[in-house]
C-alpha cells in the first residue's frame, strides 16, 4: 500500500448497503470500530481550519465546576465538547474521535473528575444527528468508554447521584424519526457498566428533561415527551406527554401532570422543561411546557384586513369590501404589483378567484414558522411536590416559542431565590417575581434561540447561557454580556468558493446566516484591533446555497429558509429579491428548507431554483420560468414542506444537460433544457432523500448521485454512478462505513477521484468508487454537508455542520495518485521569499522568525527511512 507522509520545515528543515431498513446502533459502532482499526495512508494530510469563529454555533448543554467557575465544558449539538479553564477565553476540544460528535447532555463529578457525555441532542430540528448512548472519562477526555444505550440516539438530561459515585440516571428521549421503545429513564447502581430502564410510556415518548431535589437525592422529577417527525411532518406533542415524580431513588414512578391536576393532560402537551430551586423553606418545581393546543379565537385587534378574514369569507361579504381596504391588504402584505384590487374583486365575482385565495397565497413554510395558532410557551410551578399545579401568568407569552416550540425547553430559577426564573427561546427572559411578568434580557451581543443557562449558586447573578451562537457570561443576571466565540463550530450547509486572487469562501450556515471571507483566514483575536473580522455577513436566517458569479466575483445568489433567495452585491450589500412567486389562485410552491440554486456554468447569466419543479431565469434571477411539471412524487399531508427539489446540476460539459433530485427519491434528468424530462430512478433504493446528483466534468453521460436515509434512521451508505445518463446505475458504496452520505463530488483535474461527504466525515476514492481511504487526522468525526474543489488553487475545501471550514491542498493527492513506483520520492516544495529576518529575532515580543514549509515524502510501501537534507555548502542539516 502507498503512503502519504507530511512533514512541517521550520527554517532548518527539521526531519452499498442496499437494504433500505433503519440501522441499528451496533452496526454503527462497528463501523466506526472498523474505520478505526485500518490504517490510513492519508493520515497525516494537513488539513486547516479557516474558519470562522466569530458565530460560533449551537450549544446543547453545559457543565461548570462549583469551586472554580472559569472551569467549564461546553457541549455543541453537532461540534463535540470543549473545556474551558479561563472563563471562555479559549477552548480546547476534547471529544473529537468517537463514533458521533453530537451531544445532548454532559454531567462531571467534580470530586472525581469523571465526564458523562449523554449523545445525540434532543432539540430535534432538522440537522438534530443521533448519538450511539452514554459515554464517560476519568482523564478529562484523553479517553472515552463507551457505556451503553446504544439506541437511546437522543440524550435529554444525565443526573448524577450527590454522594454515591455508582449511581446516575439518564433522560432517554428515544429515536427522532422512527419508533423504538429504548425510551425513558434509565438508572444505573455501577458507574455505567449496566443499566434498568425504571420508567416507560410507550414507543414514542421518551423523557427530555430530569432533576433532582437538591435535599432529597430519593426525589426525582422526569418529563415525558411524546414526539416523532417524519420528512413530511411532525408530531410534537401527545398524550404520552407529562411530568412523573419518584420517591425511592427513581425505582418507581408516578405521574403528577394528570388530568385535574392544573396541569395540562393530553393531546396538546408537548415538551416539557424542569427546574427547582429552594428558599425560605419552600421548594418550587417549575414546569416550562410547549402547549400545542389552539388558541381560542381572539377579538381583531387591527382596523384593516387580515390574513384569516380571508379563509372563511364568502364572495358576497368579498363584495362588500371596500377597493381602499383591499389595496391596503395587498401592499401591506407585499402582493405583486399586477394585483390590484379592481382587477382582483372582478376575479372573485367571476369565480375565477376565491376569497380564501387571498389567504393561501400567504402562507408559506417560511411565514408558519412564525404564525402562532398555537398557545405556546406556558411556565406552571408547584409548592407541594407536584400535587397541584399552578400557571404563573395570565397572558400569552408570546415571541417565546412561536410554533416550534420543539427546538427549546430550557428553563433555570435560581437556586436560592425561588421568584427568580429564566426561561430559554427564541430570546432569553427573565422574571424576579416568579413568572407573573418577564423581561428580554436577549443583549445586542447575545444570539437568539437558547438552550443552556447555569446559574452560580454562590453568586446568582453569575449566569452562563449556550444558545445558537456559543457561549455568553453575565454577571448582572443578564442585564449585560460577554461573548466567548472562540472554537470553530459553525454548522454549515453549504459552501462554495470564487475565483478571486486570493480567493474567497462563502457558505449558509444554520442560524447564522451566510457568510464570505479569504481562504487566507487564520483563526487570530488580533481583529478586535483592527476592527475588521476577516469574513462578512451577507446574508441572515438560516443560511443556505450560495452561487457566485465568476465574471466579477462579487454578484452572489443566496438566501434563507424555504427558497427565501436574493442577488446581493457583497461589496456593498446591497439586495434584490429573486425567488419565483406563484400565481395567485394557485398554491404556494413547495420550497425545500435548503433550497438548492444553480449557476450555470456555459452562461452565469442563466440561474436554476428548484421548488417542486424546476426554474430557470435567463436575466441573473429578475425572471423566472418553470421549465418541468411537478419532478416530485407529489407531496404528503403533513406541517413540513414535502416532495421538493434537493438537488439540482447541469452538466459541464453539455448546456441544457440537466439533473434534478428530490427529498422523496426522484432523480430526472433533461437533455434538451427542460422541454421533455425522463425519470432515471429505477435501479435505486427507493423513497430516500437525494442529497447530491452531480454530473461529470470527464464524460458526458457519467452521473454520480448520493441518497441520504436520515430521515428514516437509516444509516446506510448510498453512492452511486451511471454512465448511460441514469438509465443503469451502479452502486459504489459497498466499501463504505454506514454512514448516511450528504455530499458526492468528483475531481475535476483526476476523473478517477471521487469525494464523499458523510455524517461522520470525508472519504477520498483514486478508483472511482472502488475502494475509498479516510483518515484525515486533522477533520475530526464531525458531519460533512459540502465538498468544494477550488480548480486553480488546487484546494479542497470540507464545509461541516459543526467545525465550519477545513481547506488542505491537493497537491500530495494527485501527486499520491500519479507517482511512479520508486522506493521514495520527495515531491516539488514552493519557493520560500527571502526575508532578511528569517532567523532573528525582531523584537521582545516576537518568536523567531521562521520560513514554514512543507515537505512531502511518498513511500509506496511502510516502513523506516534516513532524511538527510543539505545546505548550499553541502553541509548536513
Amino acid at each position: 500500500m502507498r503512503h502519504l507522509i507530511l512533514l512541517l520545515i521550520i527554517l532548518t528543515f527539521c526531519v452499498v448497503a442496499q437494504a433500505q431498513k433503519p440501522s441499528s446502533a451496533i452496526d454503527r459502532i462497528k463501523a466506526h470500530d472498523a474505520i478505526n482499526s485500518q490504517f490510513s495512508p492519508i493520515s497525516a494530510y494537513k488539513f486547516e481550519n479557516i474558519g470562522p469563529t466569530i458565530f460560533s454555533g449551537r450549544i446543547s448543554d453545559v457543565a461548570v465546576d462549583p469551586e472554580d467557575p472559569t472551569h467549564f465544558y461546553a457541549a455543541y449539538a453537532s461540534g463535540g465538547l470543549w473545556e474551558t479553564k479561563n472563563n471562555g477565553t479559549t477552548f480546547e476540544p476534547i471529544f473529537d474521535h468517537e463514533a458521533v460528535m453530537t451531544i445532548g447532555a454532559i454531567a462531571v463529578n467534580w470530586k472525581t473528575g469523571k465526564i458523562w457525555v449523554g449523545t445525540g441532542e434532543v432539540n430535534s430540528s432538522r440537522s438534530s444527528y443521533a448519538g450511539l448512548g452514554v459515554y464517560t472519562s476519568d482523564d478529562n477526555g484523553a479517553t472515552w468508554q463507551h457505556k451503553g444505550l446504544e439506541e437511546s440516539h437522543h440524550i435529554g438530561r444525565i443526573v448524577l447521584h450527590p454522594t454515591d459515585n455508582n449511581i446516575a440516571w439518564v433522560a432517554v428521549l428515544g429515536h427522532l424519526y422512527s419508533y423504538n421503545p429504548e425510551r425513558g429513564v434509565y438508572m444505573t447502581n455501577d458507574a455505567g457498566e449496566s443499566w434498568k430502564q425504571t420508567l416507560a410510556v410507550d414507543e414514542k415518548t421518551g423523557a427530555v428533561d430530569l432533576i433532582i431535589d437538591p435535599s432529597d437525592p430519593n426525589t426525582l422529577y422526569a418529563a415525558m415527551w411524546q414526539r416523532l417527525r417524519q420528512a413530511w411532518n411532525f408530531e410534537e406533542s401527545g398524550p404520552g406527554s407529562g411530568i412523573h415524580k419518584s420517591t425511592d431513588g427513581g425505582m418507581t414512578w408516578n405521574k403528577v401532570s394528570t388530568s385535574g391536576s392544573g396541569f395540562p393532560d393530553g393531546d396538546g402537551t408537548g415538551r416539557i422543561g424542569l427546574s427547582v430551586s429552594k428558599s425560605g423553606g419552600t421548594t418550587r418545581i417549575y414546569a416550562l411546557l410547549d402547549n400545542y393546543n389552539r388558541r381560542p379565537a381572539e377579538a381583531k385587534d387591527t382596523e384593516g384586513l387580515v390574513k384569516a378574514d380571508f379563509k372563511s369569507m364568502s364572495k358576497a361579504d368579498f363584495a362588500k369590501l371596500t377597493e381602499d381596504d383591499l389595496t391596503a391588504y395587498l401592499k401591506d402584505n407585499r402582493f405583486p404589483k399586477k394585483y390590484k384590487a379592481k382587477s382582483v374583486k372582478k376575479k372573485v365575482a367571476s369565480g375565477d378567484l376565491q376569497p380564501s385565495d387571498l389567504a393561501t397565497y400567504l402562507e408559506n413554510a417560511n411565514a408558519l414558522l412564525f404564525d402562532t395558532p398555537v398557545i405556546g410557551a406556558e411556565l406552571y410551578y408547584s409548592d407541594n411536590g407536584g400535587a397541584s399545579w399552578q400557571k404563573s401568568h395570565e397572558d400569552h407569552l408570546d415571541g417565546l416559542y412561536y410554533s416550534y416550540g420543539y427546538y427549546f425547553g430550557t428553563i433555570r430559577s435560581n437556586p436560592n431565590d425561588i421568584n427568580q426564573v429564566y426561561l430559554a427561546g427564541v430570546p432569553i427572559v427573565r422574571s424576579n417575581d416568579g413568572g407573573k411578568t418577564f423581561e428580554n434580557v436577549n443583549g445586542q451581543n447575545v444570539h437568539s434561540d437558547h438552550h443552556s443557562i447555569w446559574i452560580n449558586p454562590d453568586n446568582s447573578n453569575h449566569v452562563i447561557n449556550g444558545n445558537d451562537g456559543g457561549i455568553n457570561i453575565s454577571y448582572d443576571s443578564g442585564d449585560s454580556w460577554i461573548k466567548c466565540n472562540s472554537p470553530s463550530v459553525g454548522q454549515f450547509y453549504y459552501i462554495n468558493a470564487d475565483n478571486a486572487k486570493p480567493y474567497n469562501v462563502y457558505g449558509g450556515t444554520q442560524d447564522n446566516g451566510v457568510w464570505r471571507g479569504s481562504n487566507r483566514y487564520r483563526s487570530g483575536v488580533r481583529w478586535h484591533n483592527t476592527g475588521k473580522y476577516p469574513y462578512q455577513s451577507i446574508m441572515g436566517g438560516d443560511g443556505m446555497q450560495v452561487q457566485i458569479d465568476p465574471r466579477d466575483n462579487n454578484t452572489v445568489y443566496t438566501g434563507f429558509q424555504f427558497g427565501n433567495y436574493s442577488r446581493v452585491n457583497a461589496t456593498t450589500g446591497k439586495r434584490e429579491r429573486i425567488t419565483p412567486q406563484h400565481e395567485l389562485g394557485e398554491r404556494p410552491y413547495r420550497w425545500n428548507w435548503q433550497t438548492p440554486i444553480h449557476l450555470s456554468t456555459h452562461q452565469p447569466d442563466i440561474l436554476y431554483m428548484g421548488a417542486h419543479k424546476l426554474f430557470r431565469s435567463f436575466d441573473k434571477g429578475a425572471n423566472f420560468d418553470a421549465i418541468s411539471e411537478d419532478l416530485t412524487q407529489g407531496g404528503k399531508e403533513g406541517d413540513v414542506p414535502f416532495a421538493t427539489l434537493a438537488a439540482i446540476h447541469e452538466s459541464p460539459m453539455r448546456f441544457g444537460l440537466i439533473y434534478t433530485g428530490s427529498d422523496d427519491g426522484l432523480i430526472y434528468v433533461t437533455k434538451d433544457g427542460g422541454h421533455s424530462w425522463e425519470n432515471i430512478t429505477d435501479g435505486l433504493p427507493q423513497n430516500l432523500w437525494v442529497s447530491r446528483v452531480q454530473a461529470s466534468a470527464h464524460k458526458e453521460g457519467r452521473v454520480y448521485a448520493s441518497l441520504n436515509g436520515y430521515r428514516n434512521d437509516n444509516f446506510g451508505a448510498y453512492a452511486y454512478v451511471s454512465e448511460d445518463y441514469g438509465k443503469i446505475w451502479t452502486s459504489i458504496s459497498s466499501s463504505l462505513p454506514q454512514e448516511p452520505i450528504n455530499v458526492i463530488k468528483e475531481d475535476p483535474h483526476h476523473e478517477e477521484i471521487i469525494y464523499i461527504g458523510t455524517d461522520r466525515g470525508v472519504y477520498v476514492s483514486m478508483d472511482r468508487g472502488q475502494s475509498y481511504i479516510s483518515g484525515f487526522q486533522d477533520i475530526p468525526s464531525v458531519p460533512v454537508h459540502d465538498i468544494v474543489v477550488q480548480s486553480e488553487a488546487k484546494d479542497l475545501l470540507i464545509g461541516t455542520h459543526g467545525r465550519s471550514i477545513y481547506k488542505g491542498s491537493l497537491e500530495p493527492l494527485y501527486a499520491m495518485k500519479d507517482m511512479p513506483s520508486e522506493a521514495l520520492t520527495i515531491l516539488d516544495i514552493d519557493d520560500v521569499n527571502y526575508n532578511r529576518n528569517l532567523g532573528k529575532r525582531r523584537n521582545a515580543f516576537s518568536k523567531y522568525a521562521t520560513g514554514e514549509q512543507e515537505l512531502v515524502i511518498y513511500s509506496v510501501a511502510e516502513g523506516n527511512a534516513i532524511l538527510l537534507i543539505k545546505t548550499e555548502d553541502e553541509s548536513t542539516t
